[in-house]
């Protein structure tokens, strides 16, 4: 058994953003924390105040996790990014929606006494009795502290206080890592301690202006055990005292919900999996009553996204994706009886066809899409058909006379549209041969299934139509105008190349509707395209009859992609300057030499050139860390490290330096997600470099030390197209049809569920008898979670008494570098 904790979180938009920039405007991105660890990015919206990002992304997170938190910053080509401002929510804000929070929230200021991080290392004596009595603060060391200082480090020092005393220890210079090892001694009054405090403090020192504060715990004297006290404890911040701007920052609109569940053996969900493959495995029998139709009926609203695709990554398990997709595209054919209205709402038949054809298409999407898509990026020509917002100044860029007539921009625009359309058109009706063979058996199907649900002549269309809807509407449309969100870009476009791409999207879904010409309704300037849309109707279509000749081969025959990377298939490529360990000696102007990296899910590689031979590669297998480095450790500040163990046992530093902030998250999520499954990670690592004779993080002086930051990882990106575990998956269809049946949250969420009593009466025996099994099987780990722990081993250190919550940091185990806590570092902003 498991217990599981995912959140879904949705970054959508911005509004009312304050200017950053001189222009009047600002570059807007959002970073996304959990607790002290960064691990999402999104991509830079240029010139903007109103941002669109759309970005979504599920964290897999460890247990115990504290906030979520989303900060909106401000790119700058020169300097650093500015803040402006940030919305926290904490676990339990977030736990108490179970639909799932969906709303604007004012930002607030980012105040940097709020923005604390790491945790110190403390052993305290407090004497039970003893005339006089004095309490010994062992201040041993501090790990991931905030950088205060523009070099990317701090100068650390304590200060504690107690019973109107304080002591401080003394300062670290250039470092996130002091070592201390220092024994501050405190008399205490004779009598009871009362509300008697010990509060410590770490402070970052500047020789110009006041210090910097870094954090600070506090404990009750009358809360500790008598004799040592010892581990690690999280900084905390002070008392909020920041006023709300009242919204001044602006707003940032975010769907978040948290999902925390208990995933039994798989086993147990064996009954329930069967049950739902029963109507493909036995079509002879009638559909209705079925767990599968029982499912769809009860499945609605924002849910019917989580239940597609739950159901494709099992199906997709079991071989049987292809017969899934015919049985609810028929079941959707037999409710339909306007064609035109034909797959247009997003119903659970919709939403797993969107869901199949990005797990099996995405590749073949690239493929088809991207050279275009890159080209429009590339060359960032200014392109406008509507009269009431051409900017003929913008005329300068096609040509240097000065501006041009509307006339002359809207012939520029024409021809560069249809020349893109024209690319895009001969890619599609060219990749027949290219497109998977899951999806062409789908789209066979489905046209099977239409022409015989409506077979009159004056419904032809439709036997191309319900292939169009999905394949131009669904997937090529979307992927045009958002190519971010598809993976065909990293970044989203900036304003002109954004309106291009708007204008490339109607026009492929005006051929997706076969036929209907643009300019009829509210937009007659795109008229003049349909010179260009209507000859290319007639090509799709020749397409699409080519598409669906293909053989259908039997039910659990036709080969899907297992959600992983195949061996060959590459995860990520692009240039970087590498640095080996043994390198940085050198003088940075000669320690980083540009090459080509590669990332397939076998090895990291690299040559001198694209096409070129490998230089080096090193096994994903064998990769153990995978960091970022300290700002100030080289001359460039985006630097991250891949520590891969050779076959002997030994440790070996590989660093790579991108261009961006943006590139080196790419990179580092890239990594982490091809080494997911690596076992044997390293706990620690150092976050710096051993020059000099000293580590630059630590400044300890062996090479051999052990690293001084927790390494990150325990919050993982879940992968859209990672099938992952189908007992996770087949829980989560559980949880649905229980909350369906009991009229619980989910049901609620979904738009009104039938009554308990209506619900199980189409439920049937065997699936009563299923879910009762389950609610069994739950109640009887519950159980077991419920019975006292054993006691733990001598031979571990024994975790520390923890004050009062509201007083004291959250304590740690006192083996360093303890995996599945909550982390202890990340950057701060």
């Amino acid at each position: 058994m498991a217990k599981t904790t995912s959140l879904r979180c949705r970054v959508l938009e911005g509004k009312d953003l304050p200017a950053k920039d001189v222009s009047g405007s600002s570059d807007p991105y959002c970073v996304v924390k959990v607790d002290n660890e960064v691990v999402a990015r999104t991509a830079t919206v240029w010139k903007s105040l109103n941002p669109f990002w759309g970005e979504e992304i599920t964290l897999l997170l460890p247990r115990g996790f504290h906030s979520l938190t989303i900060y909106v910053l401000d790119e700058d080509t020169i300097g650093q990014d500015d803040v402006i401002g940030k919305v926290s929510l904490s676990h339990q804000q977030i736990s108490a929606e179970p639909r799932g929070i969906d709303s604007w929230l004012s930002l607030a200021p980012v105040n940097p006494d709020q923005e604390v991080q790491g945790e110190i290392h403390l052993e305290l004596r407090v004497p039970e009795q003893g005339h006089p009595r004095v309490l010994r603060c062992h201040l041993i060391q501090a790990r991931d502290l905030a950088p205060r200082d523009p070099s990317g480090t701090s100068d650390p020092f304590g200060r504690v206080s107690c019973c109107g005393h304080t002591l401080e220890t003394a300062v670290v210079k250039r470092s996130r890592f002091p070592h201390w090892d220092e024994v501050l001694e405190f008399e205490l009054p004779e009598g009871e301690l009362g509300e008697a405090a010990l509060s410590v403090e770490v402070w970052d020192w500047d020789i110009v202006g006041k210090n910097d504060f870094l954090g600070r715990v506090e404990f009750c004297l009358d809360t500790l055990c008598p004799g040592p006290t010892r581990g690690w404890f999280q900084l905390l911040p002070f008392p909020s005292t920041t006023k709300d701007r009242g919204g001044h920052l602006g707003a940032l609109r975010l769907a978040v919900r948290l999902l925390e569940d208990t995933v039994l053996p798989s086993h147990h969900y064996q009954p329930l999996i069967q049950l739902l493959t029963e109507p493909i495995l036995c079509p002879a029998q009638s559909p209705e009553g079925t767990a599968l139709a029982v499912l769809e009926e009860v499945t609605s609203g924002e849910s019917r996204q989580d239940v597609a695709t739950k159901l494709v990554k099992i199906f997709l398990g079991q071989g049987l994706a292809v017969p899934l997709l015919d049985f609810l595209t028929t079941r959707e054919l037999a409710r339909t009886t306007d064609p035109n209205t034909l797959f247009r709402s997003n119903s659970l038949a919709s939403k797993s066809m969107e869901h199949f054809m990005k797990v099996v298409g995405l590749p073949y999407l690239h493929g088809v899409l991207k050279p275009v898509v890159n080209r429009v990026f590339e060359e960032k020509k200014y392109v406008e058909l509507d009269p009431g917002k051409m900017e003929l100044s913008r005329g300068r860029r096609i040509s240097f006379k000065g501006s041009l007539s509307e006339a002359q921009v809207r012939e520029s625009s024409l021809e560069l549209l249809k020349g893109y359309l024209g690319d895009i058109i001969d890619a599609i009706v060219g990749s027949v041969d290219e497109c998977p063979l899951p999806m062409r058996v789908v789209f066979k199907q489905l046209r099977r299934r239409a022409e015989e649900r409506f077979p009159s002549a004056q419904h032809e269309e439709v036997r191309y139509f319900s292939i169009s809807g999905f394949l131009f509407l669904r997937f090529f449309a979307p992927a045009v105008l958002t190519p971010k969100l598809f993976g065909l870009r990293e970044q989203h476009a900036e304003p002109c190349t954004g309106r291009t791409l708007l204008l490339l999207a109607k026009a492929l879904q005006t051929i997706g509707n076969l036929g209907l010409q643009l300019g009829q309704g509210k937009e007659p300037w795109m008229a003049p395209l349909n010179s260009v849309l209507l000859p290319s109707v007639t090509r799709v279509r020749a397409f699409l009859d080519a598409l669906v000749t293909v053989e259908s081969p039997e039910v659990g025959e036709v080969p899907v992609p297992q959600g992983h990377p195949q061996p060959s298939a590459t995860i990520k490529e692009g240039p970087l300057h590498t640095c080996p360990e043994r390198g940085v000696t050198l003088l940075p102007r000669f320690a980083f030499k540009k090459r080509h990296f590669r990332l397939s899910s076998q090895a990291l590689a690299y040559a001198k050139v694209p096409q070129g031979q490998e230089l080096c590669s090193i096994p994903v297998e064998q990769i153990r860390a995978v960091e970022q480095v300290d700002k100030g450790t080289f001359q460039h500040p985006h630097v991250l490290q891949v520590v891969a163990q050779d076959d002997t046992g030994q440790l070996h530093t590989t660093y790579l330096q991108c261009k961006s902030s943006p590139e080196l998250w790419q990179w580092l999520w890239a990594l982490r997600q091809a080494t997911s499954a690596n076992r044997d990670m390293l706990p620690t690592c150092h976050p710096g470099t051993f020059r000099a004779g000293r580590w630059t993080c630590c400044l300890q002086p062996t090479r051999a030390a052990p690293g001084c930051s927790r390494t990150h990882g325990t919050v993982v990106l879940a992968e859209w197209s990672d099938l992952g575990d189908a007992a996770v998956a087949a829980q989560s269809l559980y949880g649905h049809l229980r909350a369906a049946l009991a009229g619980g949250p989910e049901g609620s969420a979904v738009g009104g569920p039938p009554c308990p009593g209506q619900a199980a009466g189409r439920l049937g025996d065997r699936l009563q008898e299923v879910l009762r099994d389950l609610d069994i099987a739950h109640a009887t780990f519950g159980h077991r979670d419920e019975t006292p722990e054993p006691p733990p081993s001598p031979l571990l250190a024994p975790r520390p008494p923890v004050p009062s919550p509201a007083r004291a940091g959250r304590g740690r185990d006192a083996a360093e570098g303890t995996r599945g806590q909550q982390p202890g570092t990340g950057c701060i902003l």
